[in-house]
């Protein structure tokens, strides 16, 4: 789950969470304005904890529930 996006990260986070999930540009943008917002349901754990980390390493606040 995103749970906050700088700012100034906003625009890396779209492009991975459309890498991550394959949301158009308009979905993605609306996912992130509308926080905290799931990414990604019933994956693995390994897979879970490799989006948090695209994620973070772009700025965002993440949390697997």
């Amino acid at each position: 789950m995103i749970e906050e996006v700088p700012s100034s990260a906003r625009i890396a986070t779209i492009k991975v969470v459309r890498a991550l999930t394959s949301l158009a540009l308009k979905e993605a943008k609306d996912l992130i304005e509308g926080l905290p917002k799931k990414v990604k349901e019933a994956v693995s754990k390994d897979e879970a904890e490799d989006a948090k980390k695209q994620l973070e390493e772009v700025g965002a606040k993440v949390s697997i529930a």
